[in-house]
């Protein structure tokens, strides 16, 4: 039931709008060949050329004997022209003593035939009447089957092994030939300067980070106008913003501007299972990037690779750091003339080794912040062109009502509103498709959530209280929507936006927030004279904010400007496990002391200002029993807000 907005963050989705445009190549591979096949076909292959094989060992091993019938065989025998026989159950093989026309090594022509039924004792009286040599061989599968029988296990064995040997040698090596052996080279993908590239007019907003840029595009262009004045090419670039803000989309803007070859890499691709393939692939792609300077490199996700040395439990010596350090001793190693430039993203700068940091490596750093309103307003144009959009859309009534979105959530917010108007079966999509998108952004999706008449009671009056308390404290974030349909994980919403993202929190503010927070706890404690557990959340908050407020901001005058924060840094951020705390347990209980008078003097506030507007709040909460959800305007019209501020200041009077 927790108030406020509620934030998601995406990867950025728009660096991946030109995917189906662009076509990597193989990794630093100048033509883009075709893979090799795949080891199934290989397998089959080689499969069927043995089966080939024995084949024709059956043929050649049977071109030397003719085929008789059997009715000329008994003939044959009783003329005296057979020389010896043998019998193999049904089958008959033998040799006639005639060589008129013998195809044997012997001259003696060979024979085949077959007896009609099994256990024909009638032939073999034949043979000993005329003297015919017998042989009697127990009956067995023939030349080709034994040979499958024999051969075929070591086949299936040797096929199963090529088969995992290849697939290891892709997952380690890549596609590229070379297989395990050329698993030390660099995975990075190609863009070639001839492709659909993107442009800084492709990207709305960021104006500020366009014109960090543009020096960078500019000497990329023209390297040797600046290297006459003796300048040097910046080498590392550090691209700094919240996850969806653009860091990628703007790399491959810049590489598009400078018409340069493109190499993207992430962090995570570097590191395998075998110690110094990291390091291994960070040369070559180096060595690629100066073969065709100038070019850029762009490492996504740095701090995968690039946090803190010597963080680690084990020492700090492993596989990430030795990658780590070779991408700092490369960065080193680039000469006056090579126009290469670094360009790295993360979301996590404090967790970066300084010396990533230092002069000469990447030194500039470009904060992408999430787009203010007129930013929204030309992202949405962006990602609606292709859209049918009604008449009744207003994208900057859009824009208004999505402060904080960055350009990965707007996408997400105009795909959202498509999908609606598709279930609607509508030809176009509508302004309510939008509202129904960021409703779903924000709070999450309606759900099914069976609640008695009791139940749905408190519920009303908790968001009721929450609402209310809004309207009732100035300070506080303007009252959007409140509803009790469940959405996401909450039984019921209380929704505010703000004007515009605040960079800025006064103590006023602040305490105005609180006051939102504790609005829901103090209006069921007001109607039904008991608190219920829906406020879990409400009170974490509340609670969050004011120890912010006191070991943080200095907005106590016990504690005063002093910053007395015991947070703990995980390891795998990159920093020590934990913090030693700098201050004495006098001034632990001083901040607890402090953080309780602050909640508990603004929920005394709180008690006060709901108990003087009781009939307003029953009104609220009836009308939302009924409604289920109540927009702002909607409750404008309900309650006399003006009134209730005009009495409220004749009290305080």
């Amino acid at each position: 039931m927790a108030n406020g907005e509620q934030r998601s963050e995406r990867r950025d989705h728009q660096s991946q709008d030109d995917q189906h445009q662009r076509r990597p190549l193989d990794p630093l591979s100048e033509s883009g060949q075709q893979n090799e096949p795949p080891q199934w076909s290989r397998v089959l292959q080689f499969l069927l050329l043995a089966f080939l094989i024995f084949y024709v060992i059956q043929l050649v091993s049977q071109s030397g004997s003719s085929e008789i019938t059997y009715n000329e065989f008994k003939d044959r025998v009783t003329a005296g022209d057979v020389a010896e026989v043998t019998i193999e159950g049904h089958k008959v093989t033998g040799m006639m003593k005639s060589a008129g026309d013998s195809e044997s090594p012997t001259g003696q022509q060979v024979f085949r035939t077959h007896i009609p039924e099994v256990g024909d004792t009638g032939i073999v009286n034949l043979l000993e009447q005329n003297g015919v040599p017998i042989t009697a061989k127990e009956s067995g599968p023939d030349i080709l089957s034994r040979l499958l029988v024999s051969f075929l296990p070591w086949l299936i064995i040797i096929g199963l092994i090529i088969f995992f040997w290849q697939r290891m040698q892709r997952q380690m090596g890549g596609q590229q030939a070379g297989g395990l052996f050329s698993m030390g080279k660099s995975k990075a993908r190609r863009f070639r300067v001839d492709e659909p590239r993107k442009t800084f007019h492709d990207i709305a907003g960021a104006d500020s980070a366009k014109k960090d840029l543009a020096e960078i595009v500019d000497y990329l262009k023209n390297p040797s106008f600046y290297q006459r004045l003796g300048a040097k090419l910046p080498r590392g670039l550090l691209m700094v913003g919240a996850p969806g803000t653009g860091k990628t989309l703007m790399a491959r803007a810049v590489a598009g501007e400078a018409n340069v070859p493109f190499f993207s890499i992430s962090g995570s691709e570097f590191i395998e299972m075998f110690v110094g393939v990291g390091a291994s692939r960070v040369r070559n792609m180096f060595e690629e990037a100066r073969k065709e300077s100038p070019a850029i490199i762009f490492i996504d996700e740095l701090d995968a690779i690039g946090r803190s040395r010597g963080a680690g439990v084990g020492g700090g010596h492993d596989e990430r750091e030795q990658t780590l350090n070779q991408i700092l001793s490369e960065m080193d190693g680039f000469s006056a003339h090579e126009a290469v430039v670094v360009i790295a993203a993360t979301n996590r700068p404090d967790v970066l080794d300084p010396a990533l940091l230092r002069p000469g490596r990447f030194d500039r750093k470009v904060t992408l912040d999430r787009p203010h309103k007129r930013a929204r307003e030309m992202i949405l144009d962006i990602h609606t062109r292709t859209m049918p959009l009604n008449d009744d859309v207003d994208l900057s009534a859009v824009a208004r009502r999505t402060v904080g979105f960055a350009g990965a959530d707007l996408e997400n917010l105009a795909n959202e509103a498509a999908l609606f108007a598709g279930r609607d079966n509508s030809k176009v999509v509508r302004m309510r498709h939008f509202d129904q998108a960021r409703d779903k952004v924000l709070m999450g999706a309606e759900r099914e959530q069976s609640l008695s008449d009791e139940e749905k009671r408190v519920i009303a009056f908790h968001e009721s209280g929450h609402a209310l308390t809004a309207l009732l404290f100035p300070k506080a974030d303007p009252l959007e929507k409140v509803t009790i349909i469940p959405r996401g994980r909450a039984l019921g919403l209380t929704e505010q936006a703000p004007d515009e993202e605040r960079l800025n929190m006064t103590a006023s503010y602040a305490r105005d927030r609180i006051a939102v927070m504790l609005g829901g706890r103090a209006s069921e404690r007001l109607i039904f004279n008991e608190v219920s557990s829906g406020a879990e959340n409400d009170i974490e908050q509340a609670t969050k904010l004011a120890r912010r407020m006191v070991s943080r901001w200095g907005m106590s005058e016990v504690i005063g400007p002093m910053s007395v924060s015991s947070s703990q840094e995980e390891v795998f951020l990159g920093h020590e496990i934990s913090r030693e705390r700098d201050f004495s347990e006098a001034t632990a209980e001083k901040i607890d002391d402090e953080v309780r008078k602050l909640i508990t003097s603004i929920e005394q506030e709180v008690n006060k200002r709901l108990k003087d507007n009781r009939e307003q709040l029953e009104r609220l909460a009836n009308t939302l029993l009924e409604e289920e959800t109540l927009e702002a305007s909607d409750i404008d019209s309900l309650l006399d807000i003006k009134a209730m501020h005009e009495d409220m200041d004749k009290k305080e009077a």
